[in-house]
């Protein structure tokens, strides 16, 4: 099961990750706005998706190449986490600290945080090699989900207040930050009880490979207009729905006048043949 899941996701993910990558790079070169920690989120995808595409050829004896691979893949995964802890708070800080927010947020600060991000990861990826526990795997990996939890729970209560952030930016933001949360409850949760109750079981452990696939999702959110046409296209298909109700209605109200006025029209008939 996981090498068709492993398959799947490679083969959309991956042409899908890499153009994301060059749009976003795009958007740099033409606007000079840096979402550096989407890129790095995407980046971290893209190490995961070649791990698992290298993972699909290795053959089943080469034990030392399956565990640098897993070690590498686990640097993707943890950085992930952390890239999504970032885009929470991140979103967090505009809505709650604006004017903070505008004026400290540099490029510099970011890439400094990007860093300090991956050094994390790999240093938590490396500690397995003397740590032999994969309990330690799902503490570590657990440990953000308050902070996601504090971040959804602080925009929903200060959209009221943020009166500098426009509302198209608002709904992005909400948007992004439970999707965030979203992806990680149905994508790492499962993985994390995985590892804590050490129940081995694949579907369950399947679910870690669909994360590259949500975050291209959180991308899409993300991005200037993509929630607007999608409540417009939400909207449009619930106006069709309520056109063709409406004009249902009307019908059935013109075949019951008819109805009635024929009934009338032959009750009138009637009594002017009986006068007669």
């Amino acid at each position: 099961l996981l090498f068709y899941v492993s398959l799947v996701v490679v083969i959309i993910s991956l042409p899908l990750t890499i153009l994301a990558i060059y749009a976003l790079y795009s958007q740099v070169r033409h606007n000079h706005v840096a979402p550096i920690y989407v890129i790095n989120l995407l980046i971290s995808d893209l190490i995961q998706l070649c791990c698992m595409a290298t993972m699909l050829g290795i053959p089943k004896g080469d034990l030392d190449l399956v565990y640098i691979i897993f070690l590498i893949h686990l640097v993707g995964v943890m950085a992930s986490v952390g890239f999504m802890v970032c885009i929470s708070l991140e979103r967090y800080l505009l809505i709650a600290w604006p004017l903070w927010y505008r004026f400290r947020r540099t490029i510099k600060v970011s890439v400094v945080v990007c860093l300090v991000v991956w050094v994390l990861a790999l240093v938590i990826s490396c500690s397995i090699l003397f740590i032999h526990n994969v309990l330690f795997i799902g503490v570590i990996l657990l440990l953000p989900l308050p902070v996601l939890i504090f971040s959804v729970v602080g925009i929903i209560k200060g959209l009221s207040a943020a009166i500098s952030v426009s509302s198209e930016e608002k709904r992005r933001i909400v948007g992004a930050t439970i999707l965030v949360l979203l992806n990680y409850t149905l994508l790492f949760l499962p993985y994390i009880i995985v590892t804590i109750t050490q129940d081995f079981t694949i579907p369950t452990l399947a679910f870690i490979f669909f994360n590259p696939l949500g975050d291209l999702v959180l991308y899409v959110f993300m991005r200037k207009g993509a929630i607007d046409k999608i409540l417009a296209s939400l909207c449009c298909c619930r106006m069709e729905t309520q056109q063709q109700q409406i004009i249902a209605v009307n019908d059935d109200s013109m075949k019951t006048v008819s109805s009635v006025y024929g009934e009338k029209v032959r009750g009138v008939k009637e009594e002017i043949q009986t006068v007669n």
